[in-house]
């Protein structure tokens, strides 16, 4: 879902990178420092949902085990409170998070395919 409003937003505001066009263009104009990073960030918030919710490949588990205590999707980050308390809300929330991402999919693949066939960026304006 943040997909969506980042192209609209990545094409429309300016940005300290000098990035500007199409949103399907911009990662390939990032500097190497920020794009280094970007990737350094992505690589450790995946490592620490890794090793939150997978036990340790060894000689009596599988490599792809799940911990006991893991459920799917919930990784203990809630700092506004906003998680369900039980675990059939959880269970609620969590299939319409996965109903609402999939719609969300379909829109940023509209985009996507739209900047793919005419090279402009979805919104008509962007600020120089």
């Amino acid at each position: 879902m943040m997909a969506c409003v980042g192209y609209l937003v990545g094409e429309t505001v300016a940005n300290p990178f000098g990035v500007t066009g199409p949103a399907n263009d911009q990662l390939s104009q990032l500097p190497v420092v920020p794009f280094a990073l970007m990737g350094l960030f992505i690589g450790v918030a995946e490592t620490f949902r890794a090793t939150k919710g997978f036990v340790e490949p060894g000689a009596e588990t599988d490599f792809q085990s799940l911990r006991e205590s893991y459920y799917p999707g919930d990784i203990g980050f809630d700092p506004l409170g906003l998680k369900p308390k039980t675990a059939a809300e959880f269970d609620k929330r969590q299939a319409q998070e996965i109903s609402n991402g999939r719609l969300a999919m379909f829109g940023v693949a509209g985009m996507c395919a739209q900047e793919c066939v005419n090279h402009l960026p979805i919104m008509p304006f962007q600020f120089q």
